[in-house]
This record gives C-alpha cells, sequence and structure tokens, in this order.
C-alpha cells in the first residue's frame, strides 16, 4: 500500500479543466474566443492540464481522462496535451462540466476553477456568466460544488481544486480533506495577483500527486436527500422562457426554481438555463436594434 492506494490496483483519475481559475488568465479578453488573450490562456490552460496530469501519474493513476470545461468546451490544445490522457471535449453534452466522470473513476481533480455568482472570485459566475444567481437547497452554488455532488453520486470523491484563493477557501470548507491549490489571489472580478505559470505548474502537479496518493482515504460530497434548484436569469424574457420547462415554477421576476429528483436532472435543467438565457439575451438585442 502507498498512502491508501494498493500499486497492484488501477486507479482512475478524472480531471475536469476550467480556464477562469487558471494562473495568469483574469480578464474577459482572455477566456471569450476571440479576444486577442484567448490564445495564449489556451496555452496556459493547456500546460495547467498538463501539470495536473503528471501529478497523478506521479501519485499512482494508471488512467486519466481530461474533460475540456470552460465555454465551448474546445479550449484545449490537443497536440500539447500529455499523450497518456484521453480528451473530451466539445459540447453540448449532458452532463457539461462532468461529462465523462463514471462510476469507474476513483478520483476526480477540478483544475481551473473559480468562486461562484456572486463573490468575489476572478471572474466569478456559476456555469454562465448569464446567470446572476444559481442556488441548491437556498444555498449559492459553485460549479464545484455542483460536480462534487454529481461525483459523489457515481462513488467518485473530489481529491482536488485549484484556482484563485476564493474558491480554494470555499472548496476546503464544503470537501473536507480536499486538497488545493490556490494559483492567484483575487483582487477584483478581472484582476488578480498571479504565480507565475511555472510555478502554478509545479504546484498543480505536487498537489495532484498528493491527492491521488491519498485518493482511498478521501471523502464524498454530501449528497442531500432532496434537491431544489432556483436560477436568476439575466432578464424577463429569459425567466418567461424557462419557466414553461415543465415542473419548473416562476418564483420571482428574473427567478425560477424547481425541485429536482437527482444530479443528473440538476445538471440537464443548468444546461438548459443558460441556452434559454442566451436565446433571450439575443432577442433582446435583437429588438433594442429593432426599435
Amino acid at each position: 500500500m502507498r498512502g491508501g492506494i494498493d500499486e497492484r490496483t488501477p486507479v482512475k483519475v478524472y480531471i475536469s479543466v476550467d480556464m477562469e481559475g487558471i494562473a495568469g488568465v483574469a480578464t474577459l479578453d482572455q477566456v471569450v474566443r476571440g479576444g486577442h488573450g484567448y490564445d495564449r490562456a489556451c496555452l496556459l490552460m493547456t500546460d495547467e492540464a498538463n501539470a495536473a496530469v503528471r501529478g497523478a501519474f506521479d501519485g499512482g493513476a494508471t488512467e486519466v481522462v481530461v474533460s475540456d470545461s470552460h465555454g465551448t468546451m474546445d479550449n484545449l490544445l490537443h497536440e500539447r496535451l500529455d499523450p497518456r490522457a484521453r480528451l473530451v471535449f466539445g459540447r453540448p453534452r449532458g452532463f457539461c462540466m462532468a461529462e465523462g466522470l463514471t462510476e469507474e473513476h476513483d478520483l476526480a481533480l477540478f483544475v481551473g476553477y473559480h468562486a461562484p455568482a456572486g463573490a468575489r472570485g476572478v471572474l466569478a459566475h456559476t456555469f454562465s456568466s448569464h446567470f446572476l444567481g444559481v442556488r441548491v437547497n437556498g444555498e449559492d452554488a459553485s460549479e464545484t460544488s455542483v460536480n462534487a455532488l454529481f461525483a459523489a453520486t457515481r462513488g467518485v470523491p473530489v481529491g482536488l481544486v485549484t484556482g484563485d484563493d476564493v474558491i480554494c477557501h470555499l472548496a476546503e470548507a464544503m470537501l473536507p480533506g480536499v486538497v488545493t491549490a490556490p494559483v492567484k489571489v483575487a483582487h477584483g472580478y478581472s484582476a488578480a495577483n498571479t504565480l507565475a505559470p511555472s510555478v502554478a505548474r509545479d504546484l498543480v502537479q505536487t498537489r495532484a500527486r498528493d491527492a491521488v496518493r491519498r485518493a482511498g482515504t478521501m471523502r464524498l460530497a454530501p449528497v442531500p436527500d432532496s434537491l431544489r434548484l432556483e436560477l436568476d436569469m439575466p432578464n424577463l424574457l429569459a425567466a418567461e422562457m424557462a419557466s414553461a420547462i415543465p415542473g419548473t415554477v416562476r418564483i420571482g421576476d428574473r427567478t425560477i426554481a424547481r425541485d429536482i429528483a437527482s444530479a443528473d436532472e440538476l445538471l440537464g435543467l443548468v444546461t438548459v438555463g443558460f441556452t434559454l438565457a442566451h436565446v433571450a439575451l439575443l432577442e433582446r438585442s435583437v429588438l433594442v436594434v429593432g426599435h
């Protein structure tokens, strides 16, 4: 045995990689396709993902799956990705940032994650900047908390969360025993004090290795007996459209809610919700231009 892992037993690791929590990334121009900083951010994201992959294999992983989990979900530079890892990319996909995470995995690592909507973190949002707020059972939800809940329903603990200091603190409070790697300190919505990318990669690799070595001792995120999702939509039209989803009720001018049967359904409604929000915003812009 080594740190709770029997070296003879296959260890399958799932890595979900976002962009906003990557070292050296802090501005909207970097995280939106077409911005002059986007190509550089893709390189930083790929190199930090590789650091997590190296760390996972250093820690005893025998298989690693990487999920490109930012925006259009095709940001990672495939030819630069560690060839030992397989890649899940592209959208739409049923389980969003957690696509490809199954009961066969022993541990999940969340790399480049960020604070939730309403928090004082770098580029803070929850699944979409179109949502003004996302709550599960009345509590502000983050992508970390929702994806950790989904992982727990598959029997998979979250061993590592990397990103700014805000999401790392939230992860430590929510997931006892989780390893974190704060690669930058939030100085505002689009401002940060960041480690040099090379230093951040060394930190992520080390922390990923440590997390995988402790995989056998990691605890699952708590799974509530019941789930209620609330989404604060960006405008009245978006809320009206979303309230037409069967089982969904409108509880405020811009807020819709629904009792959810499972984490699978929760991710599905989030995906439909931000798609409708996007359509509503486009419709609004057409109406304004037409007027």
